[in-house]
């Protein structure tokens, strides 16, 4: 095998589709997935490519120390793609010991077990060797109307959960400059696309217009974010695995800026399309209710990613507009693995067969 590629937290939205992406277009990449199997990591992602001879699944915790060292020895690990984390900026603000431990103490567990595995034990094949290091652009802080953020924009974290990426990225770049650890940082705006948990904006809204329920947006609605299809954030990482330069940060955008507002509208409107107006006859956009601003709710974000396109010639394929039809089809036609993830039964199954691991 060309490679053998940890990628952990690859039970979640954007790992499973990383998997999937490269065992499809990876044919000499063997791939090991690393999960504890939280309530955002579910099985049933992969259920499809389960049986596939090029591909493995390990349930543990990132912050064991011990196991990551075991892990990176026995299976002889080469590259790493990170994308494990807890990601919602709500539970942050609720419930922020989770981020530091997963995002902070769980970046530093993989970041040691790569240091002793290849740069003490293999030091001589250190070259070939790569630790990427899955990040936000919530790290930068929060735009004005103008202006975007840049691999150089200093870093400003506004909330638990960006501040908690901010430290794991900090901590990645010192392993680089204090160890020569070839690692490598990608930034990217807001994704979307098949498999998010529904706590996000696009699966939340799509719920719940489905069923007829509140639709809430945060404040006046006109917080502004870039999006990025799924799909072109993964091709994104390859080619960054592949042609990034060791110690260097890559921003990914979409090139999709959109009020949060415009969003919930349009999906409202693409579903109105789809399956037709509520039972009342009226339009899904009925159903928008303004709710109390999120604590520390940054304005807008929007990333400059000429530096990718530039030196490793990678931009995204998909319009928003193409990327949010093939989303809501998919949502469409994946109902029962929404309401399984809703109602937890994923999440009763997994702790019951691991209840005695």
């Amino acid at each position: 095998m060309k490679k053998k590629v940890l990628v952990t937290g690859g039970c979640g939205f954007i790992g499973a589709n990383f998997i999937r992406l490269l065992l499809t277009n990876q044919p000499e990449w063997q791939v090991i997935n690393l999960d504890k199997l939280t309530y955002a990591g579910n099985l049933e992602n992969l259920e499809d490519v389960a049986d596939n001879p090029r591909y493995s699944f390990i349930c543990d915790d990132i912050c064991n120390q011990e196991q990551m060292d075991v892990l990176f020895r026995e299976h002889a690990i080469d590259t790493v793609v990170h994308f494990a984390a807890e990601s919602h900026v709500d539970r942050s603000i609720t419930n922020p010991d989770a981020f530091i431990q997963t995002n902070v103490f769980g970046t530093f567990s993989l970041l040691e077990a790569a240091r002793k595995a290849w740069l003490i034990s293999e030091k001589k094949t250190v070259s070939q060797r790569r630790f990427l290091h899955v990040s936000t652009d919530e790290v930068y802080g929060s735009l004005g109307e103008t202006g975007y953020f840049t691999e150089e924009t200093a870093y400003d974290p506004r909330s638990p959960y960006s501040a908690s990426k901010a430290s794991s990225d900090h901590l990645v770049r010192s392993y680089y400059h204090t160890y020569g650890l070839p690692i490598l940082i990608t930034n990217c705006s807001n994704n979307y696309g098949p498999y998010q948990f529904p706590e996000k904006l696009i699966p939340l809204i799509l719920n719940n217009a489905l069923k007829g329920e509140s639709l809430p947006v945060y404040g006046d609605g006109a917080n502004i974010r870039d999006w990025l299809y799924v799909v072109d954030h993964c091709e994104a990482i390859v080619r960054v695995v592949e042609d990034g330069t060791v110690g260097q940060s890559y921003n990914i955008g979409g090139h999709n800026e959109k009020k949060n507002l415009e969003v919930v509208e349009l999906l409202c409107t693409i579903l109105d399309q789809k399956v037709g107006l509520l039972p009342s006859g009226r339009p899904r956009t009925k159903l928008i209710t303004f709710v109390k601003d999120r604590l520390g709710h940054d304005r807008r974000y929007a990333i400059d990613a000429n530096k990718i396109a530039d030196q490793l010639g990678w931009t995204p394929r998909y319009t928003f507009e193409q990327g949010i039809e093939k989303t809501v089809d998919w949502y469409l036609a994946n109902k029962k693995w929404m309401d399984a993830v809703i109602d937890g039964s994923y999440q009763q199954y997994y702790e019951k067969m691991y209840a005695d691991r």
